[in-house]
């Protein structure tokens, strides 16, 4: 196991994991206080890196489209501080931080482990019960219905209405986007009437935000909505067998043949990305890939 310690919070690397735990320094932001502790499985992970600066630097984790309910309803919009996939690194903490990356990486290699979009979130998001207040209003998320309250910073005829209560089979999406310049942010939910036209001040099913340091815990709450709604993207094609008796065999058969072709090593590692596919698609079981991988290892 990997791991690094600091201020911010401690990434924690642990073979097929890498654990997040936030720091609870005055200066950690509210939003990753409040999520909490993730464990990103190595199978989500898109890429890792480390950017030193003059007093230290940054880890940076980067997630595959589609695996975290978080960065999909943030739309990768949340300011560095709120974000939980980054990591501030004094300067001693530095020579780890790389360790920590190269360990990662390597994984990422071995496993095969692909870079493109999934199918399905593989990340759980936000715990819930959730109530998060900022900006025109107060939302609550407890799994089954999202509840909208009203403050006195409420437009007049919104707040006249009442509070709004959503179930959750009644939300078709929903919207988190932060302030910029003169324009106010919101929280908005859309349910089967399609996207509201409404400004989010007048509308009920919206919360607007007005660029204060609570507004990126509303994402929070839209996250936790997100993962339990259906994934966009739907279901991917899986990787088709390789026309062989098995596909340890078909695997295990090529490498030599792509030695005699002259192309040994680049076709190794397709093979090697092949191999992960077919785990990852359910036609190997992890017996079969590890005998397989360390068959097409050996002939590199």
């Amino acid at each position: 196991m990997v791991e690094i310690l600091q201020k911010d919070g401690t990434w924690a690397f642990e073979g097929d994991a890498i654990r997040i735990v936030p720091g609870w320094d005055k200066g950690v932001h509210a939003a990753r206080q409040t999520l909490g502790e993730l464990t990103v499985p190595l199978t989500a992970v898109a890429g890792i890196s480390f950017e030193p600066g003059r007093k230290g630097g940054r880890l940076r984790l980067q997630l595959r489209h589609g695996a975290d309910p978080l960065t999909r309803a943030s739309g990768g919009r949340l300011p560095d501080a709120a974000d939980p996939y980054q990591l501030s690194v004094d300067a001693s903490g530095a020579d780890v931080a790389g360790y920590l990356v190269d360990e990662v990486r390597q994984a990422l290699l071995l496993d095969q482990v692909p870079s493109g979009p999934v199918d399905r979130y593989l990340l759980p998001g936000p715990a819930v019960p959730l109530s998060v207040s900022a900006g025109d209003g107060t939302v609550h998320f407890d799994g089954e219905h999202v509840r909208l309250e009203w403050n006195w910073k409420t437009d007049e005829d919104k707040r006249a209405a009442g509070p709004t209560v959503l179930p959750l089979a009644e939300i078709h999406g929903v919207e988190w986007r932060p302030s910029a310049g003169l324009e106010n942010g919101c929280l908005r939910f859309t349910t089967a009437g399609g996207p509201s036209r409404l400004p989010a001040k007048r509308d009920p099913h919206a919360v607007e935000l007005y660029g204060f340091k609570k507004d990126p815990l509303m994402a929070l709450v839209a996250a936790a909505v997100t993962a339990r709604l259906p994934h966009p993207s739907g279901k991917s094609e899986p990787a088709a067998p390789l026309p062989a008796s098995s596909p340890v065999q078909q695997l295990e058969a090529a490498a030599p043949e792509a030695a005699e072709a002259g192309a040994d090593h680049d076709t190794l590692l397709r093979r090697l990305r092949e191999l992960g596919e077919l785990r990852h698609a359910g036609v190997l079981t992890d017996e079969e890939f590890a005998a397989a991988k360390q068959a097409i290892l050996r002939r590199f």
